[in-house]
């Protein structure tokens, strides 16, 4: 906080070490280091981006016009696989589609508004013709290295992974390098805030939403337990350290001198007391009490402490300009590709009172995202309140595309913003007592982000998703991509399996039109739901009620267990093309609380090395609620 000037005519205190040219060497190593992993991601993607389609999907949301086909003919008739070992024979059924009339007693317009009808028809192909539909597959570095990838999945904490350590651990020795090179941060403050300075373009590129390293290391911004995320908050608190350890070093100096007043009163120390607050400030609303409580503080903190920071630093020390520019340039295009990813259309939002949940549907907004994906949406309406209208609010896409009910969106009822919400559905929509319609809202529509990065669930041999509570809108995505993909005869899939785990056994009631056409539709791969609850309830859906395939119990899943049977039914299951394909592994898919991907990520780690070879290996992608 000495003259500006200093940084210029001065390399160091010691005079032996460039202090500017020492973190400009850091910040490239760091570089280095990043694109060392993202050159680990390369094959995957060549992989995905092998495929046209791939090239048209995950980036941009728009409107694309139906192209309905009658088929030619109808699909083949086909029993459920068997094992190879005990063939067994079942009379083929004829695949059925969900009636118009609902699913018990439901009516007509209540089934549209949690059944997809979109006519899937298994177009005629030779074998050539599937093995080119069918997607290239690589492995992960964690399925081809098995004992790295448990040990790096392992938790020392919830949440948090012995890999995100080991990566916050390189990160702090890289910076210990140039804080302490030659120099003692107690008695030369200048090295630790030009360490700080340097520091700044990393915690704003990972504090975007359109982030450029997540990008290329595939990695989304928005997994509150991912490791850039970490990296992004760990990065922070040691650019506000070393911020504040400069700032007390000079102080202490100017008060042992008896100039404090002094050196405070020129302009660009003014400056810098400026830029110190508003790190300071931002740092005290970024704890997880304001992220949970009041988002919206943690919000508005983060923007105005940037946008104040950046040219306070400039004002207190112009010789930094370059990663100022770097920061302010990375900021200013992640909101361009904001802009552009942002749409504006009318939806409309129906009450689901059995999960609690508001359902909105953009029927216009049909097409530009991958199964797994997440938007973020503002309801422009004066019912959500003077500041609610405002607001921005995640949440995962529960549909596929280019289906006539468009992007669709299950809001969780769990706080203020979600509550206004669901009241304004409950005036005009189908929870109302009147039975009225939906009611339409103006929607401004983010996205998408996120998303399962360059896996391609369906490369799997097999694919198993454990989700939690509200988590069931991430494997509805998925779930209705795999089956609309293998009827195009564009999947390895042998089998999937859907855990559930919810609270309520009602939570069922509303999805079960859903979840029986879903089952349904998966003529050709065995699909099988599973629905654990955990409280004790006066009345549960009759056993006559539940589809084959779909089964309710109560207690916790057993996720080891579930997992073993899928692996032994991938490698003994199979009928026709699938049966010669070879084995690519199982994929597991988890949303929701940490808790649930903990456990997951142990029973995934747990299994036996032979069987995961058998298998092709076990990989994980995990979304986890929280922040």
């Amino acid at each position: 906080m000495s003259d500006p000037t200093t940084l210029e005519t001065s390399s160091d205190s010691s005079g032996s070490v460039n202090a500017l040219g020492l973190v400009f060497h850091v910040d490239i190593f760091l570089l280095a280091v990043a694109a060392v992993f993202a050159l680990a991601t390369l094959p995957r993607a060549f992989a995905r981006l092998s495929r046209s389609m791939e090239w048209r999907r995950g980036h941009i949301l728009r409107s694309t016009r139906l192209d309905y086909r009658r088929p030619r003919r109808s699909p083949p008739l086909r029993s459920p696989p068997t094992p190879a070992k005990e063939p067994t024979t079942i009379p083929p059924e004829e695949p059925q589609v969900a009636s118009s009339s609902g699913h018990d007693g439901i009516t007509s317009e209540e089934s549209h508004t949690y059944v997809s009808h979109t006519n899937l028809i298994r177009r005629p192909s030779t074998g050539k013709a599937t093995a080119k539909l069918l997607p290239p597959h690589v492995r992960a570095w964690s399925a081809i290295l098995p004992p790295v990838g448990n040990l790096l999945r392992y938790r020392l904490d919830s949440g948090f992974s012995l890999g995100q350590a080991l990566v916050l651990g390189l990160y702090s020795a890289i910076l210990v390098y140039p804080v302490f090179l030659k120099s003692d941060p107690f008695t030369d403050p200048l090295r630790t805030g030009i360490v700080a300075m340097s520091q700044i373009p990393l915690v704003y590129i990972l504090g975007t939403k359109n982030n450029l390293l997540g990008m290329f290391l595939a990695m989304g911004y928005e997994k509150a337990r991912n490791i850039l995320n970490y990296v992004h908050r760990y990065a922070g608190m040691m650019l506000i350290l070393l911020s504040n350890v400069h700032a007390v070093g000079y102080i202490y100096e100017w008060v042992f001198e008896g100039k404090l007043s002094v050196y405070l009163n020129e302009p660009s120390n003014k400056w810098a007391l400026v830029a110190l607050v508003a790190i300071d400030t931002l740092y005290l609303f970024s704890n997880s009490f304001w992220r949970r409580k009041a988002y919206n503080v943690f919000f508005g903190s983060h923007i105005i402490g940037f946008i104040i920071f950046l040219p306070a630093v400039y004002a207190h020390q112009p010789v930094v300009l370059h990663y100022i520019l770097v920061a302010a340039g990375v900021y200013g295009l992640d909101h361009i590709l904001r802009l552009l990813k942002t749409r504006l259309f009318h939806g409309r939002i129906r009450p689901i009172p059995g999960l609690s949940m508001t359902r909105i549907e953009i029927p216009e907004l049909n097409s530009g995202w991958r199964a797994g994906q997440h938007v973020r949406i503002r309801v422009l309406s004066s019912a959500m309140g003077w500041i609610g209208w405002a607001e921005v609010h995640p949440f995962t896409i529960a549909s596929v595309a280019k289906t006539p009910e468009g992007l669709v969106l299950m809001c969780k009822n769990t706080g203020g913003w979600t509550k206004k919400l669901y009241e304004m559905a409950k005036v005009a929509g189908y929870g109302s007592e009147d039975g009225g319609m939906a009611r339409s809202v103006l929607i401004m529509v983010e996205g998408p982000y996120g998303g399962p990065g360059h896996s391609v669930f369906a490369s799997y041999s097999a694919a198993v998703f454990v989700v939690g509570g509200s988590g069931i809108t991430f494997a509805l995505s998925a779930l209705q991509d795999l089956v609309r993909v293998d009827v195009d005869g564009a999947s390895r899939v042998k089998l999937i399996e859907l855990v559930w785990s919810v609270q309520d056994p009602s939570s069922l009631t509303p999805l079960l039109p859903q979840f029986t056409t879903l089952l349904q539709q998966s003529v050709y791969t065995p699909l099988h739901i599973s629905v654990h609850y955990t409280r004790a309830a006066d009345t549960l859906p009759s056993k006559a009620s539940l589809p084959p395939g779909l089964t309710l119990t109560a207690g916790r899943p057993r996720i080891g267990k579930v997992l073993d049977a899928v692996i032994q039914r991938t490698m003994s299951y199979g009928s026709g093309v699938k049966a010669a394909m070879n084995i690519t592994g199982v994929i597991v898919g988890v949303c929701g609380p940490v808790g649930l991907g903990d456990e997951v990520a142990q029973v995934v780690s747990s299994v036996d090395a032979s069987r995961r070879w058998a298998v092709g290996g076990i990989e994980m992608h995990e979304e986890t609620f929280g922040w």
